[in-house]
């Protein structure tokens, strides 16, 4: 499978599907320390830049893509904003990756974005993304996953929307699956990495920093309490922890990137989903060419 990305940030999204085997074409970023993390970890991989100025890209033109991925900013969607929708110049940047896919025609595309966007204008900027996509024909299905179910700790919201060219039920098939509170206890409590119990402050702000308990006095009735470090931030995320620990770099940019980036375990689940369906459709279409 080969994707492009696009809002790439830190890419959460190749980070994950690594050992899918899958590669990206190109990312699509211009915040400055993100480029500089992807120059840091893929240098064989061109970042195209802005995603408005990708068409007259050679790159982005002579490219095959078999998926499009893309959180794009979520600021003007969030409940903590001010809910300018696609009115504001980063809610745009959504119907920009629509027409990124209306011009790549990928079989399958990714979006993420917080669950804001339901309800921003009066739930008529999402109906435009949905219709809009349909009108690139695109069928399509969306589903809010919270990372905490994914093995993270933490609790992190977002809505992920799946199309698939052509047809609605491949996109429904990735992201519907026979779950019990059983699996959501188990997923819950798998451990990703080294990271000390803690507790999200400010849970749904695309920023939010997590706190760690340190210790309690002898008489246990208060306790001292830490900022996590960059590090435990990244594998909070799923990340490794010295993903974005590049030279020059500073505690607060890596701290902004971490906190605008996906959770790693969720998209990793998404795409080994989208590689399933993808290979049972592939396998239906041999069969009936026999």
């Amino acid at each position: 499978m080969i994707y492009g990305s696009v809002c790439s940030g830190i890419e959460a999204a190749s980070v994950a599907w690594d050992s899918l085997g899958w590669k990206a074409a190109w990312f699509s970023e211009i915040e400055p320390f993100p480029c500089a993390v992807l120059q840091h970890q893929y240098p064989q991989i061109p970042n195209l830049g802005d995603m408005t100025k990708l068409y007259e890209n050679k790159i982005f033109q002579e490219t095959k893509i078999d998926l499009l991925v893309g959180g794009t900013p979520c600021q003007s969607f969030s409940q903590a904003g001010k809910r300018l929708g696609l009115d504001d110049t980063r809610g745009n940047l959504a119907l920009e990756f629509l027409r990124i896919a209306s011009i790549k025609k990928p079989k399958w595309i990714l979006w993420e974005n917080v669950p804001g966007v339901l309800s921003s204008g009066n739930g008529n900027d999402f109906c435009t993304i949905i219709k809009t996509l349909e009108d690139c024909g695109y069928g399509v299905f969306y589903r809010e996953l919270d990372s905490q179910y994914f093995g993270t700790p933490q609790r992190r919201r977002r809505i992920f929307m799946v199309g698939y060219l052509g047809d609605w039920r491949p996109a429904a098939a990735v992201l519907l699956e026979s779950q019990t509170l059983s699996d959501h206890t188990k997923r819950s409590s798998k451990k990703t990495g080294s990271i000390p119990a803690c507790t999200a402050r400010n849970a749904g702000n695309a920023n939010a920093r997590g706190v760690v308990v340190v210790k309690y006095n002898s008489a246990r009735t208060s306790q001292t309490a830490r900022a996590l470090t960059p590090a435990e931030e990244e594998r909070r995320q799923g990340f490794s922890g010295s993903h974005t620990l590049i030279a020059k770099c500073s505690d607060s940019q890596r701290y902004k990137a971490i906190g605008n980036s996906m959770a790693v375990p969720v998209m990793r689940w998404i795409g080994e989903r989208i590689k399933i369906v993808d290979s049972l459709i592939s396998e239906r279409c041999k069969n009936e060419e026999k």
